[in-house]
């Protein structure tokens, strides 16, 4: 990977520099409610039954479409339309605002960790989509995730 290459343009970026752009963070992977009326997007503590809550990553991920075929697939071409749909803390969204990374970042800050330290990540805060039921995540929704 080329050397601060997440300050590049995401089209740019060649696909192992888009996938090391992922901070762990797990937000991605919480299911949304959006409301049809509003338009308002919500994020809820549910998350897709392939996220590990401690690790925040996908159990699953090279396969991840056979189990969730719905899983968005994140990428250069798409980021223009769901971009709104990432959480604001997201590498992703920020970089494609033309915003720095955090300190948090592991990119910056050399430790996987710093994301789950920061408080950043799901880490411990998600129940699973198998566990509750979909009429009831509006129970579980989360006012503030950062």
């Amino acid at each position: 990977m080329r050397a601060q290459f997440w300050k590049l343009p995401l089209k740019d970026l060649d696909p192992q520099e888009w996938e090391a752009l992922c901070d762990g963070c797990g937000k991605c992977c919480l299911n949304k409610l959006e409301f049809e009326d509003t338009e308002e997007l919500a994020f809820t503590r549910i998350a897709c039954r392939l996220l590990d809550g401690e690790t925040c990553r996908c159990t699953r991920y090279e396969t991840r479409h056979r189990y969730v075929p719905e899983c968005v697939t994140l990428s250069p071409s798409k980021i223009d339309s769901i971009s709104y749909w990432l959480p604001a803390t997201c590498a992703y969204r920020l970089r494609h605002e033309g915003r720095p990374l955090p300190e948090w970042h592991y990119l910056i800050s050399g430790d996987r960790d710093a994301v789950h330290r920061s408080g950043e990540s799901v880490r411990g805060r998600t129940l699973s989509e198998a566990e509750i039921p979909e009429e009831d995540w509006e129970d579980y929704i989360i006012e503030d995730l950062s």
